[in-house]
């Protein structure tokens, strides 16, 4: 049984001759006896409580750590190690935990390709092959639409309103209602906000410039590409240079530009189309089996969920670093940036609205989420719009004015 020490911090070693000083000042009219009396009793108070504090340190860690029994885990990653902050974060993650519990519950992350294939780390988790895994979940779609909404919906939220709607709005209940069918249970761990764009080797200056368009992309993008006419590949993310080089498609979406420029997209196509649309908040999940879950104690529990947020907010602060410079050097390497045009955002955001009610309607659940994120959006959106919109906007309107 643990037992609880209420021990006082001694002072600054660096105080004490002051406050004895000060001590000796104050008493300075007491009998002499008095005065030894009072400053021998405060030497052995401070001795009594270092010898305390000391004891319960050495008490209580071995204690804790002996009252965690070991765990072993293995993380399936849908990311090459080549991508350093996407397979990172399965790192830091895995760091965090070990940390956490002195070593006491291990994860050892493994990449795409070593334990199954980038786009079937859901599989594994979910048949019990590996306890967790780290994937965006809207990879999954073909299995419940649902899951869409946890990794970023064409048109949806951003990254912020993402993650309030997802913690307080209602938005992670839903989710992981869809993920318990699959035995799986779900939290972000990795957020790298919106997507920057797509790389074309083809102009798209009118929607009729989309047909035929054979374009790597996944989750429900895919499908409202192909609603306008386009032909979505699905390529694991070490394939995509060479399909875009040697013509097998003809333009792909990856993640973020650091890790397009990692890959060499920028030296296969040559025109960037912004903004992604088709992933607003782009959130990545660790996605653990419900069984191996449900097998840790509550504080292995809590130490999961605090390390994959730290984690989720280790990939944002990572992109938002590295990002604009990758920009910036593939630009002046002769990448063109292009913003879709208005008619065709128009268009793609029609589509969209059109797909979501579609599947809203063949899809209970579906249409919860949906309902949910709108409603949330709503009236989340005056107050958006007056304070960082704002602010935002002025911000960028003053570029290259000092």
């Amino acid at each position: 049984m643990l037992r609880a020490f209420v021990v006082l911090s001694p002072p600054d070693p660096r105080a004490s001759p002051a406050s004895e000083t000060n001590l000796q000042c104050n008493i300075a009219s007491r009998p002499t006896k008095d005065s030894t009396f009072m400053i021998l009793k405060r030497r052995q108070f401070l001795q009594t409580g270092v010898l305390a504090a000391g004891a319960s340190a050495a008490l209580a860690a071995p204690a804790v750590a002996q009252s965690q029994p070991g765990v072993a885990w293995r993380l399936t990653s849908s990311f090459p190690k080549s991508l350093d902050v996407l397979f990172g974060t399965a790192q830091i993650f895995a760091k965090y935990v070990a940390e956490a519990t002195d070593n006491n519950f291990v994860i050892q992350p493994f990449a795409a390709g070593e334990l199954a294939p980038g786009l079937q780390a859901l599989d594994t988790v979910t048949s019990g092959v590996v306890e967790c895994a780290h994937s965006p979940a809207g990879l999954y779609i073909a299995k419940d639409p649902t899951l869409a909404f946890g990794s970023g919906m064409p048109f949806g939220l951003n990254q912020r309103h993402q993650h309030a709607w997802w913690t307080s709005g209602g938005g992670a209940a839903i989710f992981n209602e869809s993920l318990k069918k699959l035995n799986a249970f779900g939290m972000p761990m990795g957020s790298a906000g919106a997507l920057g764009g797509g790389w074309f080797n083809r102009d798209i200056n009118a929607v009729e410039d989309l047909a035929g368009l054979k374009i790597r992309t996944n989750g429900l993008g895919a499908q409202i590409f192909a609603r306008l006419g386009a032909v979505p590949q699905q390529l694991n993310s070490s394939e995509i240079t060479a399909a875009l080089q040697n013509g097998t498609i003809d333009a792909a979406s990856l993640f973020q530009p650091y890790d397009d420029e990692k890959l060499g997209l920028s030296r296969a196509a040559k025109t960037y189309y912004t903004p992604g649309w088709w992933d607003r908040s782009a959130t990545l999940h660790l996605l653990v089996n419900l069984d191996a879950w449900g097998k840790l104690s509550k504080s292995y529990q809590a130490i999961v969920t605090q390390a994959a947020a730290a984690a989720n907010g280790w990939m944002l602060a990572k992109y938002d670093n590295v990002n604009a410079p990758a920009l910036k050097r593939m630009v002046a390497a002769g990448t063109v940036v292009k913003p879709f045009s208005q008619p065709v955002m128009e268009a793609f955001q029609k589509a969209a609205g059109d797909h979501n009610a579609e599947l809203a309607g063949q899809n209970l659940l579906f249409k919860k989420a949906l309902d949910s994120m709108t409603a949330f959006r709503s009236e989340l959106l005056p107050w958006w719009q007056m304070s960082d919109y704002a602010m935002d906007s002025f911000m960028v309107s003053q570029r290259g004015k000092g």
